[in-house]
């Protein structure tokens, strides 16, 4: 089935004409299936007009331009993706907008449930590319025709953004992958998310619904877009917070996604962007390996509490690298005009033509920290503060959130519950949610190493919490390993994967704990590939997926990190060993 579409002007490209739909990312040797075409809007947001070199550019490249991730870029960055050396992945976004799918997704699973098409038949880039900002990711390696979904939040609180569930919600997302059975699973995500695993592109469009009645959504979860921002799991209840951030998490992700909807002109970034706020001096956030860390601070002068402003962190493939200063302080109310003007920034001067030189850190490096502040500014009509400069006494030692720990409001106390390598089916949704409900104020919050905490338990419910089976499967007091624990995906589902991680972590971390006598919580980090998705380089221990060979012939193998930390000072692991997959666990490492 094709789309039969009359063809239409592009205001600034008087007389072209665009092309079908069908002739965009055509696939000679596979009959593709369009959907209706339309323009996705950003409302309120103003289109740059054309220039004579960019029109005639689109009209050589026979561009649909109302189509296109150009649409909302100024005219120079419109060149430079345009531009013969730009990646595959500017093309793919200037064929088509990833933006497109929060409306195709809709009609395409429509028209496979009315077996007028199939998943097979529709075009490779939408199905394994631009379903993406819709939060649909196509596991065609591991699963094919299943996808992982993953999760944004649509309006207020409680949401994603920091972490925030009700208990509701955790009864819908049971819902969504129970129907799938064994193929239906989640997992807890290092950005305190949830990845739904198992979904048909059939089912999608009516999951998204659910979603979007729960203030939920999937939209602009994936791809060049900003992720879920991370705040911290105690927000509100922590006696040593030194503000609340999840007003602003919530108001900041509204204003990047149009409150769920959609947000067409800051979808085509040059690459994602990932933001977390720390309340406190345990940066729960992870502020040092986030593009954008806005870390809570008191003005030693005035008192006031703001943001100083942390850029650049990542881990990728080619380049490893925490944070630098931004050199900024912001007050709480420039937190959201700021991130918004950086967002504007980074999407008009970000490089496009290499995607391992395209995160935000290499932007800061090419135009220095203070250039880069005074673009910000520029867009913010507003001059900046420098950094504020905070001195203390002590060493902060990051507190551990599991546990039983008494909140700052009297009488009322938080637990915090280990998730083993952060996997969740159905039934542990339900269960959580009857828990929450049952136990504290009917809500739950993820950790950025994939556990929960349930928040605002009375004292008189304490006991009956920790014997209630569901927290001896996700124990409350576990063992320094399993507590420790963190793991990507891994090759179960991931098709980037070299190892499979969760399951065999787990194993390791049991084997250890019933040989060893570990006094302390120790962090061990799993990741399968370089993409570091486990953040390995953050761990005590980090243990990531790598070539290997035993005795001439190629095998699963890892290199091993260590001495990685979180908290008030944080560093990067160091890389110290390589070897096969196989020899991980004591008995293998020759451990009593």
């Amino acid at each position: 089935m094709r789309a039969v579409v009359a063809p239409t002007q592009t205001p600034g490209c008087a007389g072209r004409l665009h092309r079908r739909a069908d002739a965009v990312g055509a696939v000679p040797s596979r009959r593709r299936t369009a959907v209706v075409l339309r323009a996705v809007e950003a409302p309120g947001v103003e289109v740059p007009p054309l220039s004579e070199e960019v029109a005639a550019r689109i009209e050589e490249l026979g561009l649909d331009f109302e189509r296109s991730g150009l649409k909302y870029l100024p005219n120079e960055a419109r060149m430079r993706a345009m531009d013969r050396k730009s990646v595959k992945f500017e093309k793919t976004k200037n064929e088509k907008c990833g933006s497109h799918m929060w409306e195709d997704v809709s009609e395409l699973a429509q028209l496979i449930r009315e077996g007028k098409t199939s998943w097979q038949d529709l075009n490779l880039d939408d199905v394994d590319v631009r379903l993406k900002w819709a939060g649909l990711f196509h596991r065609r390696k591991r699963t094919p025709g299943r996808f992982m979904m993953r999760l944004k939040a649509r309006g207020g609180p409680p949401s994603v953004p920091n972490g925030e569930l009700t208990a509701a919600q955790l009864r819908y997302l049971a819902s969504c992958i129970e129907r799938y059975g064994a193929d239906g699973c989640a997992d807890i995500t290092t950005r305190a998310n949830i990845q739904l695993r198992g979904v048909t592109l059939e089912d999608a469009d009516g999951i998204i619904a659910g979603l979007q009645e729960h203030g939920l959504t999937s939209f602009m979860s994936g791809m060049d877009n900003v992720r879920n921002i991370t705040g911290s799991p105690i927000a509100g209840i922590d006696p040593h917070e030194l503000v609340d951030p999840r007003p602003l998490t919530h108001e900041l992700n509204a204003a990047i996604t149009n409150n769920g909807k959609g947000n067409a002109a800051l979808t085509n970034l040059p690459r994602k962007i990932n933001i977390g706020i720390s309340s406190s001096r345990d940066d729960y956030a992870h502020c040092h390996i986030n593009d954008v860390g806005l870390k809570a601070v008191k003005d030693p002068a005035t008192g006031e509490v703001g943001f100083n402003v942390e850029l650049g962190g990542y881990f990728s493939i080619k380049r490893n690298v925490v944070s630098i200063s931004g050199d900024t302080f912001l007050s709480y109310d420039q937190v959201v005009p700021y991130c918004m003007a950086l967002l504007e920034v980074f999407r008009d001067h970000g490089a496009r033509d290499d995607r391992q030189k395209a995160r935000l850190m290499w932007l800061v490096e090419a135009m220095g920290v203070d250039a880069f502040r005074g673009a910000i500014e520029q867009r913010m009509g507003q001059s900046l503060r420098r950094e504020v400069h905070v001195a203390y006494d002590d060493v902060w030692e990051r507190r551990d959130v599991l546990g039983i720990h008494a909140q700052k409001q009297e009488g009322l106390f938080w637990a915090g519950a280990c998730v083993p390598a952060g996997r969740l089916h159905a039934a542990d949704f339900a269960a959580l949610a009857d828990a929450a409900e049952k136990y504290g104020d009917g809500s739950v919050r993820l950790t950025v190493e994939e556990n929960v905490v349930l928040p605002n338990v009375p004292e008189a419910k304490l006991a009956a919490l920790q014997a209630d089976p569901l927290f001896q499967r996700f124990p409350i007091h576990g063992g320094n390993l399993l507590r420790g624990l963190v793991s990507c995906t891994g090759a179960q589902f991931c098709p980037l994967a070299l190892i499979e991680t969760k399951g065999r972590a787990l194993e390791v971390v049991r084997e250890l704990e019933a040989q060893l006598d570990v006094p302390a919580m120790v962090r061990m980090h799993w990741t399968g590939c370089p993409n570091s998705c486990g953040q390995a380089q953050v761990g005590d221990i980090g243990i990531m997926g790598a070539p290997a060979k035993l005795d001439g012939k190629a095998v699963e193998g890892v290199k091993i990190f260590l001495g990685g930390k979180i908290g008030e000072n944080p560093e990067a692991s160091m890389r110290c060993a390589a070897l096969p997959a196989a020899a991980l666990g004591a008995r293998r490492a020759g451990l009593p």
